[in-house]
């Protein structure tokens, strides 16, 4: 497997030389600063590629490209879009990067409402709360109907942690839910947010698919004549989120995604924590299901709470057994390579790790520090190595 690493290009405080020397040997990034639905011109991306290979580093995977949510929604004239959409992926190709990781989550990528929660041995990990993810909904966002979302003792507790909460209390939750958006644009306020959600109005989870499918016949057929793949990731948390709908969620989900656009070209990332936040996902099963789809991989893990809640694990701790998943990609690694087929060694790249030792009170993005997911790069790479060995 190829060992990767996410980095945020100007915007990221772990430099180039750090990665280097967590022996990770490809770069996944994207042009953050480049708006949503804009091209991303080749030279830009030419001058990324130089300053990575500058630090004997590839990159390897696109993550992401996105999506501008006029496609997700199937607003107006799109084929604009769609046309910036194309260019920007035969600029890519251009420069010989051929996988991009991509997401349709409506509004918001993955969403956490801690960002520092304490963990038992010391420094400290992202985490959902049920509780207070439905106090923001409830109470914050005042959304209607967002009480039907929620069982009845998650209701009481969200009433409860809004009633005791200071303004301080409930800007820092705002903060975290909106720290999961990439890039360096402005995020949501209460206010922002509830305007957005209203452009949402009447989109269930069929006519999302909807236009979801028509993305991908937009796109797809150019992924085939430029060597390219795609590769979805699945929704984080995998769960309707603001009264919008997911699609991503499980492997029913996935199997309708494979199915819409029957080609190479339409593959899968492979996140165990988001597929593993679900407590009816076995991860395990989904990825040998979906095995010869996975393009890319992010392995980290989480543990799980009754009320819906989980946080960040430790990489070989949490619910999804980690060693049985990588058995899994690592044969299936084998029969690409065996058999000749594209995009035949699958790049993985520790995801989400702890805030550890000189992580703690640095400025790194949340869920991104250095050592955290350093140690978990070591676990997997362990991993990886005894399997190999048989």
């Amino acid at each position: 497997m190829i060992e990767s690493w996410r980095w945020f290009g100007p915007l990221d405080q772990i430099t180039l030389s750090d990665i280097r020397q967590t022996g990770a040997s490809g770069i996944v990034t994207a042009l953050h600063e480049i708006p949503y639905g804009h091209v991303w011109p080749q030279e830009t991306i030419a001058a990324r590629k130089r300053e990575i290979a500058g630090h004997n580093l590839h990159w390897n995977v696109v993550e992401s490209l996105p999506i501008h949510e006029a496609i997700k929604k199937g607003e107006g004239d799109l084929e604009p879009l769609f046309a910036n959409y194309r260019q920007s992926m035969a600029n890519l190709a251009a420069e010989g990067i051929k996988l991009i990781c991509y997401n349709f989550m409506p509004l918001l990528d993955w969403t956490r409402t801690d960002l520092k929660a304490p963990i038992t041995t010391g420094g400290s990990c992202l985490r959902f709360n049920a509780h207070k993810m439905a106090a923001f909904e409830i109470h914050m966002l005042n959304r209607a109907g967002a009480e039907d979302d929620y069982p009845s003792e998650v209701c009481a507790a969200a009433r409860s942690w809004f009633d005791q909460s200071t303004s301080a209390d409930q800007e820092e939750l705002l903060h975290a839910i909106m720290s999961g958006l990439p890039g360096a644009y402005d995020r949501y306020s209460v206010s922002s947010l509830n305007t957005a959600l209203e452009s949402y109005k009447g989109i269930d989870r069929e006519q999302l698919r909807i236009n979801y499918q028509r993305f991908l016949e937009a796109v797809v057929p150019t992924a085939e004549e430029l060597g390219m793949a795609f590769c979805v990731h699945p929704d984080d948390p995998p769960r309707d989120i603001l009264g919008l709908p997911r699609i991503v969620s499980n492997a029913e989900d996935i199997e309708w995604i494979m199915n819409a656009q029957q080609s190479p070209s339409n593959g899968l990332t492979l996140c165990a924590g988001s597929l593993g936040a679900n407590p009816d996902n076995d991860v395990v099963a989904i990825a040998r299901k979906f095995a010869d789809k996975i393009r890319f991989t992010h392995l980290r893990n989480v543990k799980k709470d009754p009320d819906g809640s989980f946080e960040e694990a430790a990489h070989l701790d949490g619910d999804t057994d980690m060693v049985a998943l990588m058995q899994v990609l690592l044969d299936e690694e084998a029969r690409r390579q065996q058999q000749g087929s594209d995009f035949a060694d699958i790049p993985m790249r520790p995801d989400h790790g702890h805030d550890l030792l000189t992580d703690i009170g640095g400025e790194s993005h949340p869920g991104y520090p250095l050592v955290g997911r350093l140690r978990g790069l070591a676990e997997l790479r362990g991993v990886a190595r005894a399997l190999s060995h048989g």
